[in-house]
């Protein structure tokens, strides 16, 4: 097995999936009698409780979670957590849906280590448990778990930056490069940054990559809240230190927003723009990506993520246990269960291959085609 998908020094898998999705049908039946086959009533609410609005895809989930739950019959609870470091708003929300009688509660979790006594809770009142595109930790009160493959997120990442390091700087054999992963509560960032590195950590261990810093660790590379203000001012303090009289080659960045601020960064300080990587597809980044600044982003269609939610919804609500876009019972381990999984494939997106990978994305492939 991969060091995939969390890194937790003993894991103990306490109830066995087949058990867990038992489970979830036994919760499901409501026995009002208009519920379908050990299902729930078909204008049940169904909570969304989302992290703050920080990147652009969190905003457009939650307009979509809105508008695809009450098209489908449901009546909708989506709210968001604020956006300081705090999970407390969080945690008081989901309190809040499970006693509104929310028979699904789709969480993106501010902090998926410190919700396990509401989801526990939750389970407790009936409600079922989706764990949406963050894992949910240390508790067996999480039925399923809908995300992108954020390891396979992360190798992109990697293949990205050395690909980008040959296409740009490829007067060289040899590249400067720095690390930046995401917050240290967001249990993905790690993920993120474990799929690069079984990318990138063979060309560093064989000359090909120098990290000038000697920063290497999660802990050392970790960006507190996602913040751009937080890498922007790492960032500054890397190139004051390391690159004086060197120049930096490229820099692993996690998402679209810290990329950004590293490339500003670079700019302030002079520096020729290194390679950078990114993820979410943001409309400036696409632009940054078309203008052969920003070398690469990830696709993970917001879109599709959503929609494949209520579809899960929409299948537990007809008695389906477990739905059946599930595909994958092995790899996502909170610590405490192995969490039943339903994985879309993320992909890589450089100028090269933009028009394909935004062709039916409107908005971003209009930012494409004008740019030519």
């Amino acid at each position: 097995m991969h060091m995939r998908k969390i890194a937790l020094a003993t894991i103990v898998v306490a109830t066995s999936a087949a058990l867990a999705l038992a489970g979830c049908s036994g919760r499901a039946d409501t026995g009002t009698g208009d519920e379908g086959a050990a299902g729930f009533a078909a204008d049940s609410v169904i909570g969304v409780a989302l992290p703050d609005k920080t990147s652009e895809n969190w905003v457009l989930a939650g307009d979509l979670f809105t508008n695809g739950l009450e098209d489908a019959g449901y009546k909708a609870d989506v709210q968001y957590a604020p956006a300081s470091n705090t999970v407390a708003e969080q945690q008081n929300q989901i309190t809040s849906m499970v006693t509104n009688g929310a028979k699904v509660i789709i969480i993106g979790a501010k902090d998926g280590s410190q919700l396990s006594a509401q989801v526990e809770a939750a389970h407790d009142a009936g409600a079922i448990v989706i764990a949406y595109d963050r894992l949910i930790l240390n508790t067996d009160a999480v039925d399923y778990y809908l995300a992108f493959d954020n390891y396979k997120v992360g190798e992109l990442q990697g293949q990205a930056l050395l690909d980008g390091l040959a296409d740009r700087k490829g007067d060289k054999t040899a590249w400067n490069i720095e690390l930046f992963a995401g917050s240290p509560d967001d249990n993905n960032a790690g993920v993120f940054f474990n799929g690069a590195m079984s990318v990138l950590q063979p060309k560093i261990d064989d000359g090909t990559l120098t990290v000038v810093s000697g920063q290497t660790s999660f802990e050392q590379v970790a960006t507190q809240g996602w913040l751009a203000a937080n890498s922007q001012s790492r960032m500054d303090t890397l190139l004051a230190g390391n690159y004086q009289d060197k120049d930096i080659d490229g820099v692993l960045a996690p998402n679209d927003n810290l990329a950004r601020s590293i490339l500003q960064s670079a700019s302030d300080a002079g520096k020729a723009e290194p390679v950078v990587t990114g993820q979410d597809s943001e409309v400036e980044s696409v632009k940054s990506i078309m203008a052969g600044e920003q070398y690469s982003t990830i696709n993970k269609d917001t879109r599709a993520l959503v929609a494949d939610t209520i579809k899960m919804v929409q299948a537990l609500q007809k008695g389906q246990a477990p739905p059946p876009g599930i595909n994958d019972t092995k790899q996502y381990n909170n610590g405490v269960k192995v969490v039943p999984a339903q994985l879309l494939t993320p992909v890589i997106v450089t100028k090269a291959n933009a028009k394909e990978a935004y062709a039916n994305d409107p908005t971003l492939l209009a930012i494409v085609n004008a740019a030519g």
